[in-house]
């Protein structure tokens, strides 16, 4: 399977970044700076295996045409993309959901093509699974991905950054949260947190 992520703008400070066949732009936010006005971007990924091309958050940017840009540079076009998957349903994540005319999307209540909606199934592929992980949000879902160097979990506000925030200010329900993080540290190898880069999981 190849997995695959969205390249970075030249305007942008965020790093790019490839592990083997990973590679994902990777976001930020300054909600932890008190006192700063506050900006963010999610860590946006594209996952490619059999058939589906899958963009998980394409969330907030400063233009939607380094979006564009940088499927350009994959060698795909908004058009070619078959899934967007939705971590969580605060905005910051899911803007940019209807720039994808061909995009079936995947988030806690089903699966939506245009304004028909089915039942989500939690196994996409031998290789993709979909979890509940509430706690930060009860609409939480992680995309667990089997690579060649382990599980790898699309967590969305799990974790902001590496085991951040301690305490989560916006979360719906902080003791779910820590059950939620706990199991996901148990099952995953790596894991690509909501607003910074990939992390190895210290078993």
């Amino acid at each position: 399977m190849q997995y695959v992520g969205l390249d970075v703008h030249k305007k942008f400070t965020a790093r790019f970044h490839r592990w083997q066949k990973l590679k994902f732009f990777e976001g930020y936010t300054s909600a932890d700076k008190p006192g700063k006005k506050e900006t963010t971007c999610p860590t946006i990924t594209l996952v490619r295996d059999k058939n589906f091309l899958i963009v998980v958050d394409p969330g907030v940017l400063e233009s939607q045409n380094i979006l564009v840009d940088t499927l350009k540079r994959e060698g795909l076009s908004l058009e070619d993309i078959n899934i967007v998957f939705i971590t969580h349903s605060h905005i910051d994540h899911y803007r940019n959901t209807g720039m994808f005319p061909n995009a079936k999307v995947i988030e806690y209540y089903g699966v939506w093509d245009k304004n028909e909606v089915e039942d989500r199934q939690n196994q996409l592929t031998e290789d993709i699974k979909i979890i509940e992980t509430p706690g930060h949000n009860y609409t939480s879902l992680t995309l667990l991905v089997k690579t060649d160097i382990g599980i790898i979990a699309i967590c969305g506000d799990v974790f902001w950054k590496e085991n951040y925030p301690e305490i989560d200010k916006y979360a719906d329900d902080p003791e779910k949260l820590k059950k939620t993080r706990k199991n996901l540290l148990e099952i995953s190898d790596y894991i690509i947190p909501s607003h910074a880069g990939m992390f190895k999981v210290k078993k």
